[in-house]
């Protein structure tokens, strides 16, 4: 029997794969140390050599351990209406096959209760010094889970930090792996793109750029731990971005997230990228097996179901034409030929506004 030739022996190492591993869809990662992280539907991850090889997964199932959802906000009305579409569809998604979420906290970063006290589950924190924050909100959230992870009992051993703004369409599951944590690869978020800036804060001596993921702090699935030592440099590193005039116009509104990707870069934290976690309508146009709806942007049509982005549409939705208050309930769905992502969008939006008591209340 002559030799085999190369090719033959590639394809039955590829044959000898996919048998082994019972032809499973796996989700592969290219991380920014460059290496390959395969995720597979079983819970195993494999990683190559460079990144050190998560305990008892690899060729393995494993057991999804539960995570709280943890949501940051205001006590403004804007805030408040998408807290309560969010929190419902997280009771609606809760209990269902898939899903590993378990406790739910808003973490109101305004110092005081307000009237949605006995309706979500929430712990009051205190805001930033009055003009720290200097007019950029978002600059609380930090700070908010330094003080909720010091004075709140948290069961789950790991932690979703969501936003207002997110619908959970499928159950969602721990898309963690021990200190791998899970987050979501957002298209503008680039380090590498901005080392000069990204060096200031991350210095040479710690590594590579490409060590700071393209990602913010939300949707990220972590463990309690790692978010324990994370948290006080993500509100420094916040902090000093803001107070450097360069840093601030650069990154502008996403300055907080490049905070979180630095500061956990800092602590050696390196993310699982899972493009499945978030959809963002209009750009997704297909729901599919994405776990969370990010409905951040403006969604603006004209009749013949066409994206009007940039000039407001026949038909629209945006959360930013209800900043005093709800929408109303019962909203009209788009027309004919507008993606199934904004569809779904809507009727989800319009399900939870008419179940909600109360729904007009500021």
């Amino acid at each position: 029997m002559g030799r085999a030739s190369p090719l033959f022996m590639a394809l039955l190492v590829i044959g000898f794969f996919f048998a082994t591993y019972n032809l499973v869809t796996m989700i592969i990662h290219y991380r920014s140390s460059g290496s390959w992280i395969l995720d597979d539907i079983n819970g195993g991850i494999l990683t190559d050599p460079v990144i050190e090889m998560p305990k008892n997964v690899k060729n393995a199932k494993t057991i999804k351990s539960p995570f709280h959802v943890a949501l940051t906000a205001t006590d403004a009305p804007y805030s408040k209406w998408q807290c309560r579409i969010m929190y419902y569809w997280y009771k609606k998604k809760k209990d269902l096959s898939g899903s590993n979420m378990g406790g739910f906290t808003r973490i109101l970063h305004s110092g005081n209760p307000d009237n949605l006290m006995d309706e979500i589950p929430t712990v009051v924190v205190n805001p930033l010094p009055g003009g720290l924050d200097r007019g950029y909100i978002v600059l609380n959230r930090p700070w908010a889970f330094v003080q909720w992870i010091e004075k709140a009992t948290i069961e789950e051993e790991y932690v979703l930090m969501a936003e207002p703004d997110h619908i959970f369409v499928n159950p969602l599951p721990n898309l963690a792996h021990g200190g791998y944590p899970a987050g979501f690869p957002f298209f503008y978020i680039k380090p590498a793109e901005n080392e000069k800036i990204i060096r200031k804060f991350y210095p040479e001596e710690n590594g590579p750029v490409t060590n700071v993921d393209p990602i913010g702090n939300s949707p990220v699935i972590i463990r309690k731990d790692l978010l324990t030592k994370i948290a006080p440099t993500w509100m420094n590193v916040s902090l000093k971005m803001k107070e450097d005039p360069e840093t601030d116009k650069t990154f502008g509104w996403v300055l907080e997230m490049y905070a979180y990707a630095v500061a956990s870069a800092l602590h050696g934290v390196q993310h699982i990228l899972r493009k499945d976690f978030m959809l963002q309508p209009p750009w997704d146009l297909e729901v599919g097996n994405k776990f969370i709806i990010h409905f951040t942007y403006g969604c603006d049509y004209n009749l013949k179901g066409e994206l009007t982005y940039g000039k407001i549409g026949e038909w629209r939705f945006d959360k930013r034409s209800y900043l005093r208050g709800p929408p109303p309930r019962n909203l009209p769905l788009p027309p004919p030929g507008v993606p199934e992502s904004v569809v779904t969008l809507v009727k989800m939006v319009n399900e939870a506004t008419a179940n909600i008591p109360n729904w007009d209340t500021q």
